[in-house]
Order: C-alpha cells, then structure tokens, then sequence
C-alpha cells in the first residue's frame, strides 16, 4: 500500500484530499495542530492522525522520520497548510511579513525538505505545495502583500526542488487555486457567485491525477485550479 501524507489534515482542502488518496488505496499520515479540535472521521485502518508542530523544524523532521520508520517509504506529500492576511504597503510591518513567512513558507519547507530527501533516495515521489495567484503574480498581490511576498517563495522552492531533481523521477508540484468553495468564504462573500468557485473535491482529483502513471512524464508543474473564477 501506497502513502501519503497530508499536511493541515483538518482543514477543508485537507480532508478533501485524504478522503480522495484514501478512496485510491493509499493509507494516509495526516497532521494536526495542538489543540486541533475539528474532528477527522477516516478508518483507522487507512488513516493516522499525528500532532505536529509545522513551524518547529525539528518536530517537523521527526514526524517525517517517524512515517519513514513506520511505513518505509513516503510516495505522496500534499502540504496545504497555510495562512492569509489582508494588507497593502502602509499597512504591513516586518512583523506581518514574518507571520505569513512562518506561515506559507516555514510550514511547508519543514515537510519538504525531508520529505524531498526521502524521495530522492527512494528515487520516487511527488510533493504538492499549496500556491497561490498572489504568489503567482505580484499583480494579484495588492492589499495582501505579506501574503503574496510569502506565497512566492514557494514557487521559487519547488523550481530549486525540481532542478536538484533532475534525473530522478522526483516531482514538485505548485497546486494554485482561485477562491475555494467553503462555508467561510460563502459567508465572508455572501454575493459571489459560488459556482464559479472551485470545490475542494476537485483540488483534490486534480492533486491526484498528477500522481498516477498518465501525469508520469510531467514535469515542475504549476496546477492552476480556477475554476471559472
């Protein structure tokens, strides 16, 4: 049997996309906060769930260590941990840069990275790191400029991962949605049009199919999930 981990396993994106590689076969390790208490309903058989601290690097890589132990190998990473902050240039000091760096890019660099040096040992593996448009394009930054300076970084991360890579059937992955359908951004924008929204569900499909044989030949991918939007 196949694993995956799952980064931020109880957030919406999060539990869409352990639902989805569990319903594959995989058996997922799926990270939570301290004091996490939104529940995860997943057959034990097919599913743990572990406390980790993602801003910890230490925790982080024994976490990772500890899946490598228990199961031997790690053939998928989704890491959709992360945070958002609205803020143009007037507003945003060095200490709201530093939150969402923590945030976006030390949360996701802790997992990859010893994630990344297990693959390429096993000479096998795909990474998924959640990205964004602000990230993607400065032009989509304005108002949220911790976040997009933040969200940059990890383009530049998975275009510095997949040139070590190379040679080694070793992917990372940037997944780039648009707003995502959830009950809080409903809320938040009660009169957007929600079917122009993409799902978590289909995120997830998305994630996956780049990591069966059809997607094989792919390489550094940035997967645009828009939607219509």
């Amino acid at each position: 049997m196949k694993t995956a981990i799952v980064t931020g396993a109880s957030g919406n994106m999060g539990q869409a996309v352990v639902k989805k590689f569990i319903d594959e076969g995989y058996f997922v390790v799926g990270t939570v906060i301290p004091n996490d208490h939104i529940a995860i309903d997943f057959p034990a058989d097919k599913f743990e769930k572990v406390i980790v601290d993602l801003m910890d690097e230490d925790d982080s890589q024994k976490f990772v260590g500890n899946v490598i132990a228990k199961y031997g190998s790690i053939d998928a990473a989704v890491l959709t941990v992360g945070g958002f902050a609205m803020g143009g240039i007037a507003d945003t000091k060095i200490a709201d840069i530093d939150k969402q760096y923590k945030l976006n890019f030390e949360t996701a660099y802790n997992t990859a990275r010893p994630v990344f040096v297990q693959m390429l040992k096993q000479n096998s593996g795909r990474i998924f790191i959640i990205g964004s448009r602000p990230g993607l394009n400065p032009i989509y930054s304005k108002g949220m400029v911790a976040y997009g300076l933040a969200k940059t970084l990890i383009f530049r991360l998975a275009e510095l991962m997949n040139d070590e890579a190379k040679g080694k059937n070793v992917v990372t992955s940037v997944v780039v949605p648009s707003t995502i359908d959830t009950a809080a951004n409903r809320n938040a924008m009660p009169n957007a049009k929600f079917e122009d929204w993409v799902k978590p569900e289909e995120i997830a499909d998305a994630i996956y199919w780049h990591c069966t044989k059809e997607a094989a030949i792919l390489r550094e991918p940035v997967i645009k999930v828009y939607g219509n939007a």
